[in-house]
């Protein structure tokens, strides 16, 4: 997948103009690229268009115009838009009460590098987190990760001719799978392939 150039970005005044447009089809086309694995985990898969959305949001929240703070908030982005070979997503662990999600995320250490993809026939293949930077200690992990899945080019054919998609976590205080994502789910990832 092209990675976003400032050319394909709109300045302050144009976005402010498109952002509710934007906006409302960014929000449907996340609709299926979110996944949940079981009631408290959940990929947010990345693309180039929701990348570009992250991008004039923090132009936009920044008041960044000048080519400089541009090409920084690029460089910082750009790496989670998917390849061709491997899907990219935001991890995110989700509780609404505050002092239940801070236990959780105690017992959840190193829960980032226990998140898997599988194409039916094939093996699993294990999440590369956080490539930036560290988020969790042996203390508590993070509620938010940033993971790569990288796949075989046997794995993604199989994917093309019809295989089944199936993603799971399998950590010690989290195991859940789930098999088979949605038709339109599995179409929006097999597009990061291309």
């Amino acid at each position: 997948m092209k990675k976003l150039t400032r050319s394909d970005l709109y300045g302050l005044e144009k976005y402010a103009e498109l952002r509710s447009a934007f906006r409302a089809q960014v929000i449907a086309h996340k609709e299926h690229r979110r996944v949940a694995i079981g009631p408290h985990a959940m990929l947010y898969f990345e693309d180039r268009l929701t990348i570009q959305y992250q991008i004039q949001e923090m132009l936009r929240a920044e008041r960044i115009f000048e080519t400089g703070g541009i090409e920084e908030e690029l460089t910082a982005y750009n790496p989670l838009i998917p390849d061709g070979s491997n899907w990219k997503a935001t991890f995110m662990i989700e509780y609404d009460d505050v002092n239940e999600r801070q236990h959780a995320l105690a017992r959840m250490t190193h829960i980032e590098n226990r998140v898997w993809a599988q194409i039916h026939g094939h093996e699993r293949v294990w999440a590369i987190a956080d490539e930036d930077m560290e988020r969790t200690n042996e203390e508590k992990t993070s509620a938010v990760h940033f993971l790569r899945f990288e796949f075989a080019a046997l794995m993604i054919a199989a994917a093309k001719e019809g295989a089944a998609i199936t993603l799971g976590i399998d950590h010690d205080a989290y195991r859940y799978h789930l098999e088979g994502v949605s038709a339109e789910i599995r179409q929006s990832l097999l597009k990061d392939f291309n």
